[in-house]
Order: structure tokens, then C-alpha cells, then sequence
């Protein structure tokens, strides 16, 4: 049975990520993107983000917030196993509303001061 402070720690754990999500989509809006999906699941996956930027590019966002940087930066926690997680939702994505045009994944990273870095094309 969990402990109420593992509880308190997964509810903080979420609600960082909530916050650090609304941050992500006021930062993309702010820079002309037009967001689309939010926590786009299929299968065992999920995206953060996906939203176009003017019309012809599908950028697909993995957001990523730490409380502290004691272990790294927040972007470095995209593992090679999440990207392929993330790439394998995208194409889902991409197949489902039949997208021809470009894409491209993105990160973004935001501190504990909520400090916001944007990788566009972190990966592919």
C-alpha cells in the first residue's frame, strides 16, 4: 500500500507536469503555433503537444519539466526509448488524419524557475 507522502509526490509530480504543460502551449501560441491535440494517447503512448505552425509544418512537443536540475537538465530525460514511444504515436497521428506535408519533434524543457528552452527538431 502506498505512503500518503508517495501520494503527495506523484499528485506534486503531476501537477508540475499540468502547469509545465500550460506553460509549454502559452510559449508555442505566443510564437504563432496553432495547437491542435493535447495528450494525444494511442496504444501505450502519448504527446504532449501537437499543433501546426503555419499551415505546413506538424511539430509533434515532448514537455519536460523538472523540479531541479541535481540529475540533468529537463531534456535530457527524453530517453531514445520515448522518442521511439513518441515516433510510433506520431506516425498513428500522421496516418489518422492523412498529413502530407512536413514534420518535425520538438522539446521543450522548462526549469524550476520556469525557464523555458525550445529544441525544435530535438529528433527524428
Amino acid at each position: 500500500m502506498p505512503s500518503f507522502e508517495s501520494d503527495i509526490g506523484m499528485k506534486s509530480n503531476k501537477s508540475r507536469g499540468i502547469v509545465g504543460e500550460a506553460i509549454a502551449l502559452k510559449h508555442l501560441e505566443s510564437l504563432g503555433y496553432e495547437v491542435i491535440e493535447q495528450n494525444y494517447r494511442h496504444g501505450y503512448g502519448e504527446i504532449d503537444v501537437i499543433c501546426l505552425f503555419e499551415d505546413k509544418l506538424l511539430v509533434f512537443v515532448e514537455v519536460k519539466r523538472r523540479k531541479n536540475n541535481l540529475f540533468g537538465n529537463p531534456e535530457s530525460f527524453v530517453s531514445n526509448k520515448q522518442q521511439q514511444k513518441i515516433l510510433e504515436v506520431a506516425e498513428d497521428y500522421i496516418h489518422a488524419i492523412n498529413w502530407k506535408g512536413d514534420v518535425r519533434f520538438d522539446v521543450i524543457a522548462i526549469d524550476d524557475r520556469s525557464e523555458i528552452k525550445h529544441i525544435p527538431d530535438a529528433f527524428y
